[in-house]
């Protein structure tokens, strides 16, 4: 009878804390998709942290109810993070973000054009020092592939698994956003670390497709939908309208160009960048969004058929953004496919938070 009671009431304990309300911060909150997808997996977001003034006026037109610190990451401190959210030490279930990481993307590595160096990859420890300051129950971080193989990382991982942080070979993996619900090709770095156990790897979804993505919403078309996202048509040179014109449908690239719409650039250097002036796949994922999203000189961003780039509406739906989401256009259309390309998907943010909340739930 004592261990039947015993039982239930773990079993009482256990259902009270799965259905309280966990928490969560965002730090290097960008235009919200973490907050978003910290959301939609339940957690309750108290404050976000953003420098930069359009994604964090975009954070707030989205997120009116989290208290957006518009500062440097460096002059926050565990005081005034605590008094605002009125949390203690320790209460935070959750603390989450993506140090900016253009120190250590591809291209610069690639280069070694002081890739090293960038002060940027230093914001990591500024990630660790509220860590070490608030002593949050569990950790997210997301960013680019290489940072889970610079020296910066183990340096991270050593520490937090010094505060009690359960952190395995499991905890640090780099993925595919595709195979969890994006629409999209995109590797990134994910960490997963919880002072209550280890947390279990989110499951794998079928592959959602250009087509599938689109025709989920069924968008107006171009110019009639009342959406500055979506309605925008880029005044291009005839050349360009004509190279456009001749990429094949549905996944064809400039390598079919016949020679005279062969821009010299490409005559010269054929061999790198192959997906620039591409057409999408309606059946393949798209390619990642960047912050070049929208303009075919970046990349593989024309429409499968229709004879233009995407929309910066488009390129937020294959991040997974709702199409209501709402993006800041004072600083230019620029701005908004930089937000766009920086972003974390909502969906891939979401299937990785329930696992934290389930390990948070059953300590």
């Amino acid at each position: 009878m004592k261990d039947q009671k015993a039982e239930v009431d773990a079993h009482c304990q256990l259902h009270s804390r799965m259905n309280s309300v966990l928490t969560a911060i965002d730090l290097f909150s960008g235009a919200g998709g973490l907050t978003l997808g910290l959301k939609q997996a339940g957690f309750k977001v108290l404050a976000g942290v953003e420098i930069e003034k359009i994604p964090a006026a975009t954070y707030s037109l989205n997120h009116p109810d989290v208290h957006c610190f518009r500062k440097d990451i460096r002059k926050i401190g565990a005081i005034e993070l605590l008094k605002t959210t009125g949390l203690r030490r320790g209460e935070l279930d959750l603390l989450a973000g993506c140090p900016p990481c253009q120190g250590f993307s591809t291209l610069r590595t690639r280069k070694k054009s002081n890739a090293v160096a960038d002060d940027r990859n230093d914001l990591l420890f500024e990630f660790l020092r509220i860590i070490e300051a608030i002593s949050p129950r569990s950790i997210m971080m997301e960013n680019v592939p290489a940072l889970a193989h610079d020296n910066r990382m183990k340096v991270f991982l050593k520490r937090i698994s010094m505060l009690g942080y359960k952190v395995g070979r499991k905890n640090i993996r780099v993925e595919d956003a595709a195979e969890y619900g994006v629409p999209q090709r995109r590797y990134r770095m994910i960490l997963l670390a919880s002072k209550t156990g280890q947390v279990k790897q989110a499951e794998k979804s079928e592959t959602i497709t250009v087509r599938r993505c689109l025709d989920a919403v069924r968008l107006a078309p171009v110019g009639e939908a009342g959406d500055p996202l979506h309605d925008h048509v880029p005044n291009r040179a005839a050349h360009v309208a004509e190279i456009i014109r001749n990429i094949p449908k549905d996944g064809g690239s400039r390598t079919s160009l016949p020679e005279h719409l062969v821009l010299d650039c490409h005559k010269r250097n054929n061999s790198g960048f192959r997906d620039v002036y591409g057409r999408m796949s309606w059946n393949k994922v798209s390619p990642t969004m960047t912050g070049g999203c929208g303009n075919p000189s970046k990349g593989r961003y024309l429409h499968p058929e229709e004879d233009r780039a995407i929309s910066l509406r488009e390129a937020a739906l294959f991040q997974t953004f709702p199409v209501d989401y709402q993006f800041d256009l004072t600083g230019g259309r620029g701005k908004v496919a930089l937000m766009i390309g920086n972003a974390l998907p909502p969906e891939f943010i979401r299937r990785h938070a329930i696992q934290i909340a389930k390990s948070l739930a059953y300590c």
